[in-house]
């Protein structure tokens, strides 16, 4: 997100103390069940206390076979753009709660998590911020968006996305360009999550990317040392999301260690943004897998409910075909997460 017990041979003797102490009570028969069995993904990963959630469009929320699909099988949904900054502050200081709070309060109603995505990202910004360059401007501007939105989501939000992306692809290691980088530098990043920790202390704080699932790549490295030194200075993270967009090959052969590695330095691992071109049941079994075996991987979040409603539409990446239907790939993913 753990190895299951096994059970030793045991010497005669100790086998007739075990049925004597079971004729003596009977009652204790009917405590020891098979391996638990759940019917649905959110319910099995639950039992392994985890969750199993799907990012979530409110504008397809009145198609009864997207919404059936969404109630029954899954524990967590986040706002698949609801919560971006382009839709809650389209201009400054004037905020849209309304989609991402249908979303969120339908979710809450029927017992589901909700994970919050997505505060500081360089992409799907309103025009206003990225033409604002006085760096003490855009550090109020920062603060308070990050502020605002935490505090109206407060108590419902299990894990935030503070800042998404940031790093930049290729071999640098390093931060890519935006316009927070540009103009308040690399600590803008600590910034971010130390006003988030103010905003809300009982949400988890999330660090968010992609192409960083294998371990090698130096995009994973410097994502890896800024964990690390924030853990190190006492920078307030909790968490790393891995998007896990992947090909038709499914994850890297380094994806569990990328998952432990992270995880060691002492921060919960969720895969969030999950989807395979193709979703082979083989791929599905090994990325859903490589979480099942790193007790701090605590959740995985598929991105679109059916293949038609995919970013990926064409590659039929998801684990519902387009009419709704349980492909091949999510009986092998209950199979992994212990389920029928």
């Amino acid at each position: 997100m753990r190895s299951s017990p096994r059970s030793g041979r045991r010497r005669l003797p100790a086998l007739a103390l075990l049925a004597a102490a079971v004729l003596a009570l009977p009652q204790a028969a009917a405590a020891a069940p098979a391996t638990a069995q759940a019917d649905t993904l959110g319910a099995q990963a639950a039992l392994s206390g985890r969750y199993f959630g799907a990012a979530v469009a409110a504008g397809r929320l009145g198609d009864s076979t997207y919404a059936g699909i969404v109630d029954r099988e899954f524990s967590s949904v986040t706002a698949e753009n609801e919560m971006k900054w382009d839709t809650l502050e389209p201009s400054r200081g004037s905020f849209n709660f309304g989609p991402g709070d249908r979303i969120a309060d339908r979710a809450l109603a029927r017992g589901q998590k909700v994970r919050g995505h997505t505060l500081v990202w360089h992409s799907q910004l309103p025009g206003w911020v990225n033409s604002t360059r006085d760096a003490n401007t855009l550090r109020t501007v920062m603060n308070n968006h990050i502020t605002t939105v935490m505090n109206h989501y407060r108590g419902k939000i299990h894990s935030w996305d503070v800042v998404n992306e940031a790093f930049a692809d290729g071999g640098s290691g390093g931060l890519r360009g935006s316009v927070f980088r540009d103009v308040l530098g690399d600590g803008f990043l600590e910034e971010a999550f130390r006003t988030a920790r103010q905003a809300d202390p009982s949400a988890k704080l999330c660090y968010n990317d992609y192409n960083i699932e294998n371990w090698t790549d130096a995009k994973t490295q410097g994502v890896y040392r800024m964990v690390r030194d924030f853990k190190a200075r006492g920078v307030p993270i909790d968490c790393v999301g891995l998007q896990s967009h992947f090909g038709t090959g499914g994850p890297p052969a380094s994806f569990q260690t990328t998952i432990s590695s992270f995880a060691a330095l002492g921060v919960d691992v969720q895969l969030t943004e999950l989807d395979i071109e193709g979703a082979s049941q083989a791929a599905y079994s090994s990325a859903v897998r490589a979480c099942m075996n790193v007790a701090r991987c605590t959740g995985i979040t598929v991105w679109g409910v059916r293949d038609s409603d995919s970013w990926r539409t064409g590659q039929n990446p998801l684990l519902f075909d387009n009419g709704g239907n349980k492909k091949p790939a999510y009986h092998s993913v209950m199979s992994v997460l212990g389920g029928a």
